[in-house]
């Protein structure tokens, strides 16, 4: 457990738990999910108020979606972020869950969180600004997690015009299907993880005890727009890559129906000559035209004009 007493400018560790929460700034106990199993019984310790069974369960919940809850003695905000492992496919979240009391912020959060690892030590060497109340500090943590889906929007484009240009090369057959599942199963898992993190946000605005002046409003509303934007990022993307598809089935038939209409005009330039070798062929006794001396070149001389005026016929009519 880490424990940092934040008190208008000032910042400092503290070792072991005070007796009580400050009376002015506000205490923040950072647990890993799982180290501290005693925690409900210190914060009860350090505020006199008992955080309810269900919500101990639910912040042991690796699998919770993102979601508010509140009592009248605290506010729990559950928040999904991404893992750190650099991930352009399938990406994986975790829960962080923040209680929100009068002066104290607890969160229960993985060991590897990339948003506390880059809050907290900013915290103590006064590179951010240092929040005034648990919310504030909140909205940090908050807006550095919402950030790291913003920054998932570049390699969702590289995947997207590298089979996009495999999509509509006309030199090779797209067969990776797959590719383009995920793709569109990863932005249906992004958008709906940004629409529960509005749900809970805005119930949490709802719902909650805190006041807002306009800094702190500007502040949760330019993290709502962030996440909206993601959101439109996902559905853009989703239909930018169902019209590629559709582009990519179009194209396929037209280039089915060029091939197929040149084999119907050179078909339909051998089918008179077939009917005159057809006709030549028959083996009857009286055809006068068998005993002419040059009925064979006559013969080959008017089955190449014929193609030659059909073939000519095709070019003007631009049927080739």
């Amino acid at each position: 457990m880490d424990i940092l007493i934040i008190d208008h400018q000032r910042v400092r560790q503290l070792e072991t738990l005070p007796e009580s929460v400050p009376e002015t700034g506000f205490l923040w106990l950072d647990i890993i999910r799982g180290e501290e199993s005693d925690w409900p019984q210190q914060v009860e310790r350090l505020s006199g108020v008992s955080i309810h069974e269900r919500h101990i369960r639910d912040s042991q919940n690796l699998e919770h979606p993102s979601f508010y809850d509140g009592t009248q003695d605290y506010e729990m905000l559950i928040f999904r972020g991404l893992s750190p492992a650099d991930q352009t496919s399938d990406f994986q979240t975790r829960p962080t869950v923040f209680f929100v009391l009068e002066h104290l912020l607890l969160t229960i959060r993985s060991a590897d969180s990339v948003s506390v690892s880059l809050v907290k030590p900013r915290l103590l060497d006064k590179t951010v600004r240092i929040p005034r109340r648990p919310a504030g500090l909140m909205h940090q943590l908050m807006t550095y997690m919402v950030d790291r889906y913003l920054a998932l929007r570049e390699p969702l484009l590289d995947r997207y015009d590298e089979w996009r240009r495999d999509l509509l090369d006309p030199r090779r057959d797209f067969s990776d299907w797959m590719a383009v599942m995920d793709y569109t199963s990863d932005l249906r898992k992004l958008e709906r993880l940004c629409d529960e993190q509005i749900t809970a946000l805005q119930a949490w605005r709802e719902d909650t005890d805190t006041e807002f002046d306009d800094h702190l409003t500007v502040r949760f509303n330019d993290l709502v727009e962030h996440i909206q934007r993601v959101i439109r990022f996902a559905q853009d993307q989703k239909n930018e890559a169902e019209a590629l598809v559709q582009l990519h089935f179009s194209a396929v038939s037209h280039r089915t129906n060029e091939i197929v209409r040149v084999l119907t005009v050179i078909s339909a330039i051998f089918l008179p000559l077939t009917f005159l070798a057809g006709i030549f062929g028959m083996n009857f006794e009286n055809m006068p035209e068998l005993k002419l001396e040059y009925a064979y070149f006559f013969a080959l001389g008017g089955m190449g004009t014929l193609a030659l005026v059909l073939l000519f016929l095709f070019k003007i009519k631009k049927w080739l």
